[in-house]
């Protein structure tokens, strides 16, 4: 049986694939598979990828596709810190135009890390003014400790956890949730009303970054739709992202599946009125050797 309808007044959330998530395949494969598939949208991930950097490359995808670019996520991991601007204030300011460009809601930026110490003072100041003029939220993301030879170290500053230091929006990363050994659910409540984005994806709860499709990990993925689902999340204009790691697929049939199995993970359990009852089991579409590895740089 089919999920029950979204009541009217209750939109569910937009679904949106990231370009990531077709990686080592560049952009235009994601606009391709997004079209096809039957998502709402893309999160365009600005990172070594000459397309994703070139914003009028970008608009043409979207309108040859008919696909929406319903975020960018800003070029800040460590591979990408000579992307568009060596300066990371200038890398902000450049997201949240290049997302006003592309009539994006939502830049995703991560925290800091700890040897930027002039950006890091600057950092929640310039989040919270830098969308001011355009209308973008800025959703600061949680991230995880990085384990090596047996050490944890804290690489952001100051901390993983936006929550700690306060902004008024947020994106919850579920793979990152695991990576960090957080509670996803009480992440969710502490960021409250100032989430609006969701990357939808997984983890198995081992110390690195996984990306794996929902329902292939440990964490609440089908919980956190459902919830985000009842609290008015869609109509607050939130969207929910699959950003999950297809590096291992051998062909585009195989990523296909993999993202068309994500895809109906998130249309079942983003329906408010489900019940455990009208739920297909969520690993339907997902090949049974499908697992996915952490991309490479990692979202």
């Amino acid at each position: 049986m089919a999920a029950s309808p979204v009541p009217e007044g209750l939109p569910a959330p937009p679904v949106a694939l990231s370009t990531a998530s077709v990686y080592p395949e560049p952009a235009p494969a994601a606009f391709e598979l997004a079209a096809g598939l039957g998502y709402d949208g893309v999160e365009l991930m600005v990172w070594s990828d000459p397309v994703s950097q070139d914003i009028r490359a970008v608009r043409r995808l979207s309108d040859r596709y008919g696909v929406p670019v319903l975020a960018v996520h800003a070029p800040c991991l460590a591979v990408t810190q000579r992307v568009w601007d060596a300066d990371p204030i200038g890398r902000i300011r450049r997201s949240v135009d290049a997302a006003a460009r592309l009539d994006a809601r939502t830049v995703v930026l991560h925290p800091p890390f700890r040897w930027q110490r002039r950006y890091a003072a600057r950092f929640a100041d310039e989040v919270a003014r830098a969308g001011e003029r355009t209308g973008v939220r800025l959703a600061v993301e949680n991230m995880f400790p990085v384990t090596r030879a047996g050490l944890r170290t804290v690489p952001y500053s100051p901390g993983f956890d936006p929550t700690e230091a306060g902004h008024d929006y947020y994106t919850l990363d579920l793979s990152h949730t695991a990576a960090s050994g957080a509670d996803a659910l009480v992440m969710l409540e502490r960021m409250g009303a100032g989430l609006i984005h969701l990357h939808l994806t997984d983890g198995s709860g081992a110390p690195r970054d996984e990306h794996l499709v929902p329902g292939r990990g440990s964490q609440p993925c089908a919980e956190v739709c459902e919830r985000l689902a009842g609290n008015g999340f869609g109509a607050a204009g939130g969207t929910v992202v699959v950003e999950v790691s297809t590096r291992r697929c051998r062909t585009r049939h195989d990523r296909a599946a993999l993202l068309a199995g994500a895809l109906l993970f998130a249309r079942l359990h983003l329906q408010p009125t489900a019940t455990p009852e009208d739920r297909p089991a969520p690993r339907i579409g997902v090949p049974a050797d499908g697992a996915p590895a952490s991309p490479a740089p990692s979202p």
